[in-house]
């Protein structure tokens, strides 16, 4: 494991339980892909819920997720008017679970790409943090499937948010996390505006200001088999500006003797 903010027991933190469990798992256009994750989730962690967050899907994802819940208690779908985003319909997920009072909130991807079966061991480490990241990029960590030039893409993405924000995290843009919802209410979510791949920067930055004991945990990440992928250019460069202009903010401040963020 790497600890990406401050050791937790040199500050002498003590942690509570965790609480009930809700795993996020946001959707558009994964017909294909939604019941089978599911499945896998709920087989993986039997007490956790699972909350899918579906931007009206053109392609029924969202009557597919109805049909599910129907049958499991612990399935519930959260049907959002249209496609605005992955970080807006995390959001969405996080205030749907903090207002139905649970403990721990889970991101997790619809397509596969993120191991259900994983699930447990984020759990059992984040009952001494804050935030665990399910990383590709620390030792035992790997990717699966991937060209060479997606990976070098991704490490750069992380390198790049590192070294502009100054932080030890190896996964920046990674999205398998499993969040204590009082650190969740500690990063001023009403003031996180980025969108796609580049809202997993953000949290993790505003965890690390924070304060907060961040853990990483290496995953086996999977290239989705069946669907398209959200990344586009658009997504990008989004993540590009939006690093450098934190990472700009930051650094004046520190001249400043402000404080970052």
């Amino acid at each position: 494991m790497n600890d990406g903010a401050r050791d937790s027991e040199a500050q002498g933190k003590r942690y509570g339980p965790l609480g009930r469990s809700l795993v996020i798992i946001p959707t558009y256009n994964e017909a294909e892909n939604i019941k089978k994750i599911v499945s896998r989730v709920r087989a993986a962690v039997p007490d956790a819920d699972v909350l899918v967050a579906d931007d009206n899907s053109p392609d029924g994802t969202g009557k597919i997720a109805d049909e599910v819940a129907a049958e499991e208690p612990q399935v519930q779908v959260l049907h959002r008017k249209g496609k605005e985003g992955l970080g807006a319909a995390y959001l969405a997920g996080f205030a749907w679970g903090m207002e139905n009072g649970y403990g721990v909130l889970i991101e997790m991807d619809a397509d596969g790409s993120h191991q259900p079966e994983e699930l447990p061991r984020l759990l059992t480490a984040l009952k001494g943090a804050d935030l665990v990241l399910g990383s590709r990029w620390v030792p035992g960590g790997r990717v699966v499937n991937w060209p060479k030039y997606r990976e070098f893409i991704s490490r750069g993405g992380s390198t790049y948010s590192r070294l502009l924000l100054g932080l030890s995290i190896r996964d920046v843009t990674g999205g398998f996390r499993a969040f204590r919802t009082e650190t969740l209410k500690g990063l001023g979510l009403d003031e996180v505006a980025s969108q796609g791949y580049c809202f997993q920067v953000d949290l993790a930055r505003r965890a690390v200001a924070a304060g907060y004991h961040v853990v990483e945990v290496p995953i086996t990440f999977v290239e989705r088999e069946l669907g398209d992928s959200k990344m586009n250019r658009n997504i990008a460069v989004e993540a590009l500006w939006r690093v450098a202009g934190w990472g700009f903010n930051d650094r004046a401040n520190r001249l400043r003797g402000r404080k970052t963020l």
